[in-house]
């Protein structure tokens, strides 16, 4: 049983979180640095029982979980590591010039304030309680309220004390995290209009990203909503590459396709490739490969019976084709690969098509041209990824298509493709919209901590009252602006 949170305990929480962004304003970088190195501490010493709750709340393996509890660890490692060097921080220093009447500017970026974050239900460790939003937002300096997803209960509490018992260790206030469960809608609604709370971290499906997007828009003061709601990150198989490899790519885009019963948001659920005996190598490759892939548990049973109810309406659509269905017989909740083909013409003009099916689901889209690819690309939506199957002679012969598609994806792949989301600076998990609702900005890796900032300006300032990353005696020694020149060093300012 979930304990629902009465909106008396969200109030006791978001106004202890209120207080203790005051106190976090007054944390230096290295300060959180050092506090978000011991919740990965926390994190790793979680043994046997924490792995073995998420097995039996999820049906992920042990391995996987086992790899995503490390990275989940080193997350806040590499986040406390960026943090730590005051690249956020951004510091700026004009200084004064008396002769030309310009007073001394300085500016820097603090925590936003009070952040809400949603915890994913297809990754536990990485993107729930303890994931990449509440490290990024405790990074820039934002007390975190998690609302714990309600598919892994009890691995968000263990997570939750994890973070608990870091805070306790550093004599911080209680309400730089709290961890709120429930299963009501009305929870997240409420947390996402109070007046309180800053901004929004979310990584979900479309409709629940963009209903938290709307709530936090129509607030008397709207506040940002980062959400990451799924993409169909298409593939674009050109011709060069699919005469000589089609059957090696097939298994790679079929290995990535099926990938954890195909419950990644990277997952490249449409394939586009012109029509030709190369194609048919690569679709009869699939159909042996689908017909042979073993059913895997999904990670409960609302997204078993939403893969199952949005595969079969993309299949059921006009001038579709069944490649194949995955021939084993299934247990309860077990995703059953299938693969689709349709005609260019047709994706373009039924937007059902176009849609995720969060699953191991792909469509292959044949066209008869190369002007078919280009239409194809024109009206894609915002995606997180889209990756190029090319060779080098491939790219030459189709520039203005890649030219499009930079404008359609926060991650370009040139070939490999795009499950793999590394934890690392130019890492950019994020994309038009309706992928994000927020471009700009990436909910993986370090620059994760750009969300949740937002800059101040002081202006003749003295010294003692500054923020240590303004302060003449740079006491944190970090790389700072000084009179638009890079300087890591003190100000040796003269003095009349």
């Amino acid at each position: 049983m979930i304990e629902e949170a009465s909106k008396e305990n969200i109030d006791r929480r978001i106004q202890m979180a209120a207080d203790a962004y005051q106190f976090l304003k007054n944390t230096t970088v290295k300060e959180r640095a050092a506090f978000m190195n011991t919740v990965a501490d926390k994190i790793e010493t979680l043994g046997e029982e924490l792995l073995t709750m998420a097995h039996s709340e999820t049906s992920l393996p042990l391995a996987r979980l086992t790899g995503e509890k490390a990275r989940t660890a080193g997350q806040w490692r590499s986040y406390a590591k960026a943090v730590a060097t005051g690249i956020y921080t951004e510091p700026r220093i004009d200084l004064a010039q008396p002769d030309k009447q310009k007073g001394d500017l300085r500016k820097y970026n603090v925590g936003i304030g009070p952040v809400v974050v949603f915890g994913a239900s297809n990754f536990p460790f990485a993107f729930s309680t303890a994931g990449g939003d509440t490290a990024s937002a405790i990074g820039a300096g934002c007390p975190v309220i998690v609302k714990a997803h309600p598919a892994h209960p009890n691995t968000s509490q263990l997570m939750a004390d994890a973070i608990t018992a870091a805070v306790k260790e550093f004599g911080w206030p209680e309400g730089i995290f709290s961890h709120i469960t429930g299963t009501s809608y009305d929870i997240g609604s409420y947390l996402v209009q109070h007046q309180e709370i800053r901004a929004v971290a979310f990584t979900g499906s479309f409709t629940g990203g963009k209903a938290l997007f709307d709530i936090a828009n129509h607030r008397k003061d709207p506040i940002p909503v980062f959400a990451e709601m799924g993409s169909i990150n298409p593939v674009f198989a050109l011709p060069d590459l699919l005469e000589n490899r089609a059957e090696a790519f097939a298994k790679e885009y079929l290995s990535s396709l099926t990938l954890g019963a195909g419950q990644f948001c990277t997952n490249p659920g449409v394939c586009i490739a012109l029509k030709g005996e190369a194609l048919d190598r690569f679709i009869n490759t699939l159909k042996n490969g689908i017909q042979e892939t073993i059913p895997a548990n999904m990670l409960h049973k609302g997204i078993y019976e939403s893969f199952e109810k949005h595969k079969t309406i993309a299949a059921e659509q006009p001038e579709v084709h069944i490649i194949a269905t995955a021939d084993t017989e299934i247990d309860e909740w077990q995703g059953r690969a299938m693969m689709i083909e349709t005609s260019a013409q047709n994706f373009i003009k039924n937007p059902v098509l176009g849609e995720e099916v969060f699953g191991p689901f792909g469509i292959i889209v044949t066209c008869e041209t190369r002007e078919e690819m280009m239409e194809i690309a024109q009206q894609l939506k915002g995606q997180l990824t889209i990756t190029l199957a090319a060779t080098n002679e491939d790219a030459r012969n189709n520039l203005t298509l890649i030219n499009l598609l930079k404008d359609k994806c926060g991650r370009l792949l040139f070939n490999g493709m795009p499950t793999g989301v590394e934890v690392v600076y130019a890492m950019q998990h994020g994309g038009p919209f309706p992928s994000t609702t927020d471009s700009r900005f990436t909910s993986v890796g370090p620059d994760a901590v750009k969300r949740f900032i937002r800059p101040i300006s002081f202006q003749n300032w003295p010294d003692e009252f500054l923020p240590e990353e303004l302060k003449n005696e740079n006491p944190l020694q970090i790389n700072r602006i000084v009179n638009g020149e890079v300087n890591s060093g003190s100000l040796k300012l003269q003095t009349t």
